[in-house]
This record gives structure tokens, C-alpha cells and sequence, in this order.
């Protein structure tokens, strides 16, 4: 097998994505606009061992990737502080 393409370029390097170790999905209700998604992923993004945060306000579910297992009651503590009600795990 050649590293080489059908076109005669060369690819010497590879970029490969490390995925985080966990997704977790939580529910979240009282968010209902564009400052809620900011408010909410900045409060759960801080917490250790997060290194993605996607919220989506329409359906109040937040997809957090990992390093770790996230301990449900420390991201419940950074959603209730960020004025949110974190209502469980999808």
C-alpha cells in the first residue's frame, strides 16, 4: 500500500483525532436562548476533564466529551450555579 495518491501527491503526515475517553448527554431545562447555550457550556466546559462542550437550547440536551466519567452531582452543582436545572441523563 502506497502513501502516495491516484493524482502523484504525497502525504508523509497524518492527522489523527484523539476522541475524549466519554460523551455523556445531559438534560437540561430553563435555557431558552443563545446566552443560556454560552452560560451553560462555559459552566460545564470549566469543570475538569471536560474537552467539549455542545449545547442545544431547542431540545435542553447537553453532549459533554470527556477525559473522565463526570460525576453527575459536580455537573448538577456548575448547572444549578449558572442559574439552570440539570434534570438528569438522556
Amino acid at each position: 500500500m502506497s502513501c502516495c495518491s491516484s493524482d502523484g501527491t504525497c502525504s508523509t503526515t497524518a492527522t489523527i483525532a484523539t476522541p475524549a475517553a466519554v460523551t455523556t448527554v445531559f438534560t437540561v431545562s430553563g435555557m431558552t436562548c443563545g446566552h443560556c447555550e454560552k452560560t451553560v457550556g462555559k459552566a460545564i466546559g470549566a469543570l475538569d476533564g471536560v474537552e467539549a462542550v455542545q449545547v442545544d437550547v431547542t431540545t435542553g440536551l447537553v453532549t459533554v466529551d470527556s477525559t473522565v466519567e463526570l460525576d453527575d452531582e459536580t455537573v448538577r452543582a456548575a448547572v444549578d450555579e449558572a442559574g439552570y436545572e440539570l434534570t438528569g441523563r438522556a
